[in-house]
């Protein structure tokens, strides 16, 4: 998602980072740009966001249903790690109505996926979202984007899938990596972590070493990520863990 007036200061790094290593990117705005751009008709602005996923959902199932299995959203100061996404969902069946992301806990039963962190449907989840549409059964109820999708999730019976790694740190995240990485002191929990479904953990501990997401990346950050993601390497260190093993994953919910 991205608008006019950010193409050159955020969208083009995308393009110039993580979009580049995406099967297939659409690039949604208000306007249609050489960029290119995708117009669709809506008005910009947050609280128009949902109008604006509600119409590129139905855009990207009339005109690209069949050219992917998972459908991402993210938005223009979002640091995408590709590889660790197709990962995840290596396991995961598209045809199942599944969507995931990082799960919050207010105000829907289910739970929804933070928006800014990104989120990802199944195909089959997509076709429930527009489905809901246009039968009715899902209305843009709230200018609140990622609430109102996540209970059309719940009302179109799409499960919410835990996207925690086998040691149960989290992958997706709304906010960029020293809001987490970084030990505090006895304070009151921030608003995001309290909205966490699973329990938060805050310092090292706090994130997956096969992270997905970051938000809140803006462009020279996210060439800094892409250089420490992809260059970095310590000499003579051996990466020891392995994903695949075995691991009992402790799947206890927050209240």
């Amino acid at each position: 998602m991205t608008q006019p007036k950010n193409l050159d200061s955020r969208t083009k790094h995308i393009r110039e980072t993580w979009g580049k290593r995406c099967n297939k990117v659409l690039y949604i705005s208000s306007v249609e740009t050489d960029f290119p751009t995708v117009k669709l008709n809506v008005s910009e602005g947050r609280e128009n966001l949902y109008w604006k996923t509600i119409r590129a959902f139905q855009y990207i199932h009339q005109h690209h249903l069949d050219e992917a299995d998972w459908f991402l959203k993210a938005d223009d100061d979002t640091f995408m790690v590709i590889e660790n996404l197709r990962y995840t969902l290596s396991s995961l069946d598209p045809e199942k109505p599944l969507y995931l992301g990082r799960r919050f806990t207010p105000f829907i039963r289910q739970g929804y996926m933070s928006g800014g962190a990104g989120y990802v449907l199944s195909k089959e989840a997509l076709r429930r979202f527009v489905k809901g549409f246009e039968g009715g059964n899902c209305t843009h109820f709230s200018i609140i984007e990622d609430m109102a999708l996540g209970k059309c999730m719940e009302t179109m019976k799409v499960e919410p899938t835990d996207s925690r790694d086998v040691k149960g740190r989290q992958t997706f995240h709304p906010y960029p990596p020293d809001y987490y990485l970084v030990r505090q002191p006895p304070r009151p929990r921030p608003w995001y972590l309290l909205y966490d479904h699973y329990p938060p953990v805050e310092g090292p501990g706090c994130c997956s070493d096969f992270v997905v997401s970051f938000h809140y990346i803006f462009g020279v950050q996210l060439y800094v990520l892409e250089y420490l993601t992809y260059h970095l390497r310590p000499y003579g260190y051996k990466y020891r863990f392995n994903p695949d093993e075995k691991t009992i994953l402790k799947t206890t919910e927050s209240a």
